[in-house]
């Protein structure tokens, strides 16, 4: 089963959610339509900025607790790494 973690802010260099889901645009998409009232709901983190593909949802959620431990700056430069303008990468994935 194909899995990611993924990275959603709510502008450039704003508030951050890192999360796992077997689904990225569905999950963006509940992210951006305010499905659940939580985190990204308080913070309007909307936008999908960086994800990652995995096979094996084990591998996903070790990466994911890896990065969680990581300091801000860290995350920032995987962000801008692959994707510099932090455009909504959720268009892309329809």
């Amino acid at each position: 089963m194909t899995c990611f973690v993924y990275l959603m802010a709510s502008k450039r260099s704003g508030t951050l959610y890192l999360g796992v889901t077997n689904n990225v645009a569905r999950r963006t998409y509940e992210h951006k339509s305010k499905q659940n009232a939580g985190f990204t709901s308080r913070y309007g983190v909307d936008r999908l900025v960086w994800y990652e593909q995995f096979e094996d949802i084990r591998d996903a959620i070790d990466r994911e607790k890896i990065q969680k431990k990581w300091r801000r700056a860290w995350k920032i430069t995987l962000i801008e790494d692959m994707n510099p303008e932090w455009k909504d990468l959720y268009e892309g994935l329809a």
